[in-house]
């Protein structure tokens, strides 16, 4: 009896398993800051609301729709089809038009464990606006995708948002 109990314990153990991993903890902080022409209330606008235009990095081949609902408590969405379907990247915490805005979430590296906070501060500069964009992560995150995630917001402000600012399309939204 005792043998057949031992087997039908070894059986089942080779059966049932949990794997552990132990994920690397970082964390960086990346800021990128540039000076566009236009007003502080003008860059806070175009950089909310409608972002489907010049921010294009999204998990839909062809979104529906992506936007930023400035206020606190609001999505920064990503909408696939009418049926519902997409991506919540992050939740604003913090909205102070047209000074501050600040959201948290996981952005583009939804699926991994860690937290992200981005806050984009606007500054007059005469009748232009210094934009920063401080983006902190901290969690399962390597140097190397750090340098990867900085260069994405290297893009998203000077590659991207910049010419989209310069050719006044932020104009026609």
């Amino acid at each position: 009896m005792k043998c057949s109990v031992i087997f039908i314990c070894l059986l089942a153990a080779q059966l049932s398993y949990a794997e552990l991993t132990v994920n690397p903890q970082g964390g960086f902080t990346s800021v990128q800051t540039t000076v566009l022409p236009g007003s502080p209330e003008e860059m806070y606008d175009a950089m909310t609301g409608d972002i489907l235009p010049w921010w294009d990095h999204h998990f839909s081949e062809h979104p529906k729709g992506l936007r930023i609902e400035p206020w606190p408590g609001g999505k920064f969405i990503e909408e696939f089809d009418d049926q519902g379907n997409g991506v919540l990247h992050a939740t604003v915490i913090f909205a102070d038009r047209p000074k501050m805005l600040r959201y948290d979430g996981p952005l583009g590296l939804t699926g991994r464990a860690l937290n992200s906070v981005v806050t984009y501060e606007f500054s007059p500069q005469g009748d232009s606006t210094q934009i920063k964009v401080t983006a902190q992560l901290q969690g399962a995150i390597d140097e190397e995708w750090a340098k990867i995630v900085d260069g994405v917001w290297y893009h998203f402000l000077i590659e991207a948002f910049k010419p989209y600012i310069e050719a006044g399309k932020h104009k026609q939204k």
